[in-house]
Parts: C-alpha cells; structure tokens; sequence
C-alpha cells in the first residue's frame, strides 16, 4: 500500500501497539468447533489517531484485516483495511484523511457490524457472514471476548474453515448414511431371519395345537369306556386286577386330563410367542391397519418374561379400546424400548430386594419402613383433550416404574436426544421412539421422573423444543420414571 509519502514523528507513531497474532487452536477443525479455535488478530486503535499511523501499521502488516476503535479504552466501532482503502483512493483522500484523526475517516466509513461471541460455532458464524448485505461481504468478523474485549477475524480465513467443516460434515453425512443402511438391511436379514424361525415354530404348533382337541376327545372316550367296564365288570380276572394296579388307573384317570390342559397351555404360550416374533418383525408397512395395542403390549411383555424376575411385577389396568389404526410393528418397536427402560430400571432394586430379603432373616424384630416392591404399571384409556379450541379423542397410554428414577440431567439429555440435531448425530431408542410415536403417527410422547435425590423435571419445553400442551400434563409418582404415550383416534 505505497500511498502515503507523509513521515510522522516517532513518539507520535508509538502510540499504536502491533497488532498480536492469536494462532487459536491447533487441533483439527470439527463440527461444534468455535471461532476461539481459529486464527485473529488482537489490534486496538484510538479514535484520536491519525489516519496516517493507521495507514502505516496495515502496510507494515499486510494481512491484519483491520482495527478495532476504541475511545478512552471502549469499543467504539472497526475499520478494515479495504475501507480505509476505499476513502482513500478517491480524489483528495489521502491529503483529506490522512492527516485527520480517525473519528473523521470513521464518520464517514461507518458501516453494519457483525459482532460475534468467541464460543459462537464457526458454521454459526459463517451462515450470519454469508446473510450480510453484498457491500460487506469482505468485511472482517469482530469477535467479543469479554466484555471490552474485541478481535478481528478474517472473513477469508472464516470461509475457509467453514468449508474444510462442511467437507468433515459431508463426510461424516456420507459416513453414517453408509452405516444406516448396513444397519438396516442386517435388521431387515434378521428380521426376515426371525420370521421364517417363527413361521417353522408355528407351523408344529399348530399342528399339535390341532390334534389336541382330538387327543382330549379320545382320552375321554376311553376314560369313559374303563369305567363302563368297571362298573359292569364286579369280579375282575386277578391278571387284570395286577395290570391295573401296576398302571395306577386311578392316577391317570385323574392326571391325564392336567396333562392334556398342560400341553394346550404351553402350545399356547409357544403360539403366542411366535406371534409376537412375527409382529415384532413387521416394521416396515407402507399403511396403517387396526391394531389392538393391548395385544401388541402382552406380546412384548411375552418376549421380556425372561427378563421380568419374580421379583418385578406387572400391573395391568387396561380400558375398553377399540381398534387403533397404526403402523403395528413400528409401536412393537416402542413398547419394547420403553419396558426395556423400565425393566433395566428396576433390575437392581430388585436384585438388592431379594438379596437383603435372603440374608437378613434374623432381624426381623427391626423395624424398618416396608421397601415397595419393584412394579411395572400399564394403563390405558381413551381421554378427551382441547388441542387448538378443537375436542379430540385420544388412547393414552402410561407405562410406568416405580425405580430410583432419573436425574435432572438424564432428563434434559433425554429431551434434547430428541432434536432433529441431535438424532442425527446419535439415534438413541427413545429418540427412535419418540420419532415414530410424533412424526410417524402424530401422538404425544411425554415423559415425566423424579429421582430419590429431590429436583424439578424438566420437560421438553425447557429444552427449547415443541412444547407438550397442558392437555397432555399429568402428576406423577415421588420416586419413578412415567412415559405418556398418545395416539389420535380417527
């Protein structure tokens, strides 16, 4: 910038200090990275300068992008170098400015500022760079540090990072994608797997589910006739009188007929079972079908009964629903996510239950406050809700658990898992299911804890996302976690 031929005395141009190079951070740039992590420049200038000192610091320094204006110590305003450059190619400008304090060139380069926090995302920044007007495109970024202090950002070293972060975006976009779809087509082989392992259950089943009928029949028939034959046969052959003590008539006649109740139960069970897998697999139906829900719970719970210890019980309290159209597999998938919840809740209290139950046997004249035992509550219903001055009918569904609960800030990560951001980034079960339960179905998904240490609960209001009408609010338990579930009735 050879445009100055003026000379200033060397105690007048001591007044300004070099600007200071902040390198920032040297780890490579990543998604949440902030502008403290890129490279600026730290350069305080007096409004009572003159231009010429100014002039004569950007051609020392020929990348600093600007200054930062400041009267009596205070933020006052930023000058760039192509600013500067502008008043001062016009006619007269360097005779006009130059020797002029800077508040003079400032009143009349004055433009729009884009003041950024330091923590601020750099692809935050960028988008609100990229919003300014076309004239100030080329502006530096002035970035607050503390409250009077200022630095100044290249814009080109701004662009440059918000692209090499897009390319780590895209590439992790493309990255996950590729996981997506490895995942779901393992999910999809599984399930197809699942279902042919159900469908070769179910076809002995029915089978013998088939014959039993017959089987009872038959066994009774005969029943029937060794008892005409004893009632008319009163002076048995002593051969038959030993057979038939070595084969305990009187046992069988009574133990068969448990027996053949016994097999039906269990065929049953088994049928019910591979139902439930087949159901379970079924997740991607292109419409909606009238579905019991109550039938789609006890499936789930059928599936979890071996993770379901003696010790956690399961209360039922279900209303009279009609038939809820739905996609089936995709609520399968809810359920489940929410018992496991629930279940992986209550594992331990109830392990430490039966354990102090086993080995204190002999402190019984203690006396000591009665321990809950570990419950699983369901309870369903049909509610009638006010959502936007219009009456509507509802199934609701609550599952809840009486275990130790969850913190404030499992809660809050929990509401925030539920973002669109935040699902990208980690899909999470309850994030998958609160996907499916609003999006895919237009329900509510509420879900309200308190832990034994005593806190507030957040809700998904204090997170910044969609607010839960108050229609949908309900009290809860001291201690437990309550999912709220609500599927529109047509």
């Amino acid at each position: 910038m050879k445009l100055f031929c003026h000379s200033l005395p060397d105690e007048s141009y001591q007044r300004l200090l070099p600007p200071t190079l902040l390198e920032g951070s040297l780890q490579a740039l990543h998604l949440e990275a902030t502008l403290q992590e890129l490279q600026r420049y730290d350069f305080h200038v007096e409004l009572d300068c003159l231009g010429l000192e100014l002039a004569q610091m950007f051609e020392q320094h020929p990348l600093l992008p600007g200054a930062v204006l400041t009267e009596q110590g205070r933020f006052a305003g930023m000058l760039s170098r192509y600013r500067l450059l502008e008043y001062l190619i016009r006619p007269h400008g360097t005779d006009f400015f130059l020797q002029e304090p800077l508040r003079v060139l400032y009143s009349y380069a004055r433009s729009d500022l884009l003041i950024v926090a330091s923590a601020t995302p750099i692809v935050v920044a960028a988008q609100q760079a990229l919003r300014r007007s076309p004239e100030l495109l080329g502006e530096p970024i002035v970035i607050q540090v503390a409250p009077q202090t200022y630095h100044l950002l290249n814009i080109h070293t701004l662009n440059t990072a918000y692209w090499q972060i897009r390319g780590v975006e895209t590439q992790v976009r493309y990255e996950r994608t590729q996981a997506q779809m490895i995942q779901s087509d393992k999910m999809a082989s599984l399930g197809r797997l699942v279902d042919g392992v159900a469908h070769e259950i179910l076809d002995p089943v029915s089978f013998i589910w088939g014959n039993l009928s017959h089987v009872s029949a038959y066994s009774d028939s005969l029943l029937h006739l060794l008892s005409a034959y004893e009632a008319h046969l009163e002076t048995p052959p002593d051969a038959l009188v030993q057979l038939r003590d070595d084969l305990e008539i009187d046992y069988l006649q009574q133990d068969l007929p448990r027996t053949i109740a016994s097999i039906r139960t269990g065929a049953e069970r088994l049928s019910k079972l591979a139902s439930s897998l087949q159901n379970f697999c079924h997740i991607d139906e292109v419409y909606p079908k009238p579905t019991d829900l109550h039938e789609l719970i006890d499936g789930i719970l059928l599936l979890l009964k071996s993770r379901l210890t003696s010790e956690i019980r399961v209360v039922k309290q279900y209303g009279q629903l009609p038939p809820v159209l739905c996609f089936a597999g995709q609520l399968h998938q809810v359920f489940m996510n929410i018992l496991t919840h629930a279940v992986e809740a209550l594992i331990e209290p109830a392990v430490s239950q039966q354990l102090g139950h086993d080995f204190k046997p002999s402190q019984q004249h203690v006396t000591t406050p009665p321990v809950p035992q570990p419950t699983i509550a369901i309870t369903t219903e049909i509610r009638t809700a006010i959502v936007g001055g219009k009456s509507s009918r509802w199934v609701a569904i609550c599952i809840a658990d009486n275990g130790p609960g969850l913190t404030s800030e499992d809660q809050t990560r929990i509401w925030e898992s539920f973002s669109v951001k935040k699902r990208a980034e980690k899909e999470t079960s309850l994030a998958v299911s609160y996907q499916i339960i609003t999006a895919k179905h237009g329900g509510k998904f509420e879900m309200r804890s308190r832990s034994t240490v005593s806190e507030p609960s957040p809700t998904i209001a204090d997170v910044q996302l969609r607010g839960v009408p108050e229609a949908f609010t309900s009290k809860h338990s001291a201690t437990g976690t309550e999912f709220e579930l609500w599927l529109p009735l047509v």
